[in-house]
């Protein structure tokens, strides 16, 4: 074998449609994702804090902004990440400090009740800006 190379066989899946992630990676992508979206919410919430406290005349800017419907959207989206990631990371702590076990089962069950108490948590947040 010395001097001679070896073509290992292997198989190529180049199309991403075909494959189909656990619901334990789809938790683990949507939690980094949901870490990105609130880096950058957390910008554009500054800004709007800033400009409410700024003045009398900022604070009616910010309100006024704040009274749209897609704002208000965007706001319930926001909340529904950060929501999201942090029902995410409690589950992520969890399992570090062993107390949920670290087996495929125990992952998909925690993985699934994160994604219930999310969609719990964006009904509320719903409820709390209309």
């Amino acid at each position: 074998m010395c001097g001679q190379i070896v073509k290992k066989q292997r198989p190529v899946n180049l199309d991403l449609s075909t494959i189909r992630f656990p619901v334990t990676a789809i938790a683990s992508i949507l939690h980094r994702v949901s870490g990105v979206i609130t880096f950058v919410a957390v910008g554009i919430l500054l800004w709007l804090l800033g400009l409410s406290l700024s003045s009398p005349e900022g604070f009616q800017q910010a309100s006024a902004i704040l009274d749209s419907v897609i704002v208000r959207f965007i706001l319930w989206a926001i909340m529904t990440v950060l929501a999201y990631h942090i029902v995410g990371g409690l589950r992520h702590l969890l399992m570090d400090f062993g107390v949920l076990d670290e087996t495929l089962e125990a992952g998909k069950r925690s993985a699934q009740i994160s994604f219930v108490i999310t969609v719990i948590l964006a009904v509320l947040a719903g409820v709390l800006l209309w």
